[in-house]
């Protein structure tokens, strides 16, 4: 993998981490001193970012490690590993969350300090959607699937803290008015739907990260585009089969058996398969390929009616 890609998968790793810090200061601020249950699940996924943060730190060191006798096909399924146990826990708390919001209603109890409540909110959703707005840059330079899902994340919790403030908003103005019976309903509304905007989007990176960790194939265009340099190289095989790709974190893995007249020299297909490798790497980033030779089995038509092999 290129430097610079490994540069900017740790830059994301550490903007992460110190923007998660920020965060988590203010959030135990507003929790201490605001009596609210939504503060306490934007607390709570706070912490969650803070912990993958700090996963997520570690996995990309580690996923960045060359390939070992024990990890033939290198450290990058790690990053899969990390985007499912995000999406995991911010499941559980979205669960969490619903029943405690659920339970509120039948115990309702009054928002202290709406107005830092509101203050804590503004900067939470101001500082998630900045982080998010690096971390999906940084995504894209370094292709890391686990940084993409870390932005995700952030944007995700931007939009969290952005319910929680309208909410401290509405709760604010029917303070003393005629709607202020409902006041206390506010909160544990907001936190429903927090938990409902968390767990319909976690669902889904679980759910990816699970099926890459499958050994899933890589995305449909890159597939064109390893038959399209197969397509360039017709003239000097036979034909291919068993093409074969899995991707693991920001790797991808391809594998084709190309079939060559009996006869060649050996010199000959070593130099056909290696320019094919060099080709397809070339074209397609972080990836690895391995390019096996087979002998034609002399079955075709042109062998079959004794004329002589066009690839010799």
């Amino acid at each position: 993998m290129p430097e610079s890609k490994e540069r900017y998968m740790m830059t994301a790793a550490l903007i992460s981490l110190w923007f998660n810090i920020v965060l988590f200061i203010f959030k135990t601020t507003a929790l201490v001193l605001v009596h609210s249950l939504a503060i306490a699940a934007d607390f709570a996924i706070t912490v969650v970012g803070l912990t993958v943060s700090i996963i997520l730190y570690h996995s990309l060191k580690l996923s960045n490690r060359p390939a070992d006798l024990l990890h033939n096909y290198g450290y990058g399924k790690v990053e899969h590993v990390c985007e499912a146990i995000e999406g995991a826990v911010l499941i559980g708390i979205a669960f969490i969350l619903s029943l405690l919001a659920i339970r509120s209603f039948f115990h309702t109890s009054h928002v202290s300090y709406p107005w830092l409540g509101f203050a804590s909110s503004v900067i939470s959703f101001s500082l998630n959607f900045i982080g998010a707005f690096f971390l999906f840059k940084l995504a894209a330079k370094s292709q890391s699937p686990a940084v993409k899902a870390e932005a995700v994340h952030y944007k995700l919790e931007g939009f969290i803290s952005f319910t929680i403030a309208i909410a401290f908003i509405i709760t604010i103005f029917i303070k003393g008015t005629k709607f202020d019976i409902i006041e206390c309903y506010i909160d544990p509304v907001a936190t429903i739907l927090v938990s409902v905007v968390v767990s319909v989007p976690s669902v889904k990176l679980a759910k990816q990260a699970f099926i890459n960790l499958l050994d899933a194939s890589i995305e449909e265009p890159s597939k064109m585009d390893i038959v399209t340099h197969l397509g360039a190289y017709a003239d000097s095989y036979c034909n291919f089969k068993d093409l074969k790709t899995r991707q693991a974190g920001h790797k991808k893995f391809i594998e084709v058996t190309i079939i060559l007249p009996e006869d060649m020299p050996f010199q000959k297909a070593y130099d056909v398969a290696l320019r094919m490798e060099n080709d397809i790497k070339q074209s397609i980033n972080d990836s690895e390929v391995t390019v096996k030779i087979e002998p034609c089995r002399k079955d075709c038509g042109l062998m079959e009616s004794g004329s002589p092999c066009l690839y010799l």
